[in-house]
């Protein structure tokens, strides 16, 4: 696609997000007309990478440039909740219905509406087969599996994984966090070049992995005080 085609996908994109975003800014819990205009097109989505698994449901759609407006609804209600805990300038949010071997980690900036996206990993436990999709979530210790809700970014340090932020859980779903060690962190398993052999991602052990030429860009958006929303809608 040409320098120029690319850009004005990108400002679709942009003008789809800020429709779908003032929207549910102006109207808490709705999503009304702005969703329609901003429904993904075939232009706006990446094609899937893998079929769908067998016995799962067909593979959400999902793009790098546009977060889904039901994801979307959910992580700006969210924040409302818990808008007295965190920085409300920004905030991540992450699609755990699109498989791994797509950008399912999108930062959002409230004001523009512009999002950037990154590749993520979830928790062995979260999908024993290796299939690349996440099947179920877990809050318990020992489990491995990744788990949904609200996640206030905390402080920074230097563990097993190397550079690592502290993740401190705000709902029922995801309140051992803490004490399960759901960090971020870098693995070699989450980077891009792991679709190229494998068609997904590795796993974590419930972590929010990402590739390692990518963790300054996300300690950067993040920071401390932000919110993290993961689900599967």
């Amino acid at each position: 696609m040409s320098e120029m085609g690319e850009a004005a996908r990108d400002r679709r994109a942009l003008v789809k997000n800020g429709l779908v975003l003032g929207s549910l800014l102006a109207v808490p819990g709705a999503v009304s007309a702005a969703q329609k205009m901003a429904r993904l097109t075939s232009r706006d989505l990446k094609p899937m990478s893998q079929p769908p698994v067998p016995g799962h449901a067909a593979p959400v759609l999902t793009s790098s440039k546009v977060v889904r407006p039901e994801l979307l609804r959910r992580a700006l209600a969210s924040l409302q909740r818990h808008g007295d805990r965190v920085k409300r300038d920004r905030i991540a949010i992450v699609d755990f219905a699109a498989p791994s071997s797509q950008p399912r980690l999108h930062f959002l900036d409230i004001a523009s509406g512009r999002s950037t996206s990154l590749l993520v990993a979830h928790g062995s436990g979260s999908d024993p087969a290796h299939t690349g999709y996440l099947a179920r979530f877990s809050n318990q210790s020992g489990s491995n599996a990744s788990c949904e809700g609200a996640f206030l970014a905390a402080d920074y340090y230097v563990g097993k994984h190397g550079r690592s932020q502290r993740l401190i859980g705000l709902d029922p779903t995801n309140d051992n966090a803490l004490s399960r060690a759901i960090v971020v962190h870098a693995a070699w398993y989450a980077n891009k070049d792991m679709l190229r052999t494998h068609g997904m991602l590795g796993r974590s052990q419930g972590c929010f992995a990402v590739g390692e030429s990518d963790l300054a860009e996300m300690f950067a958006r993040l920071g401390e005080g932000r919110m993290i929303y993961a689900t599967k809608v």
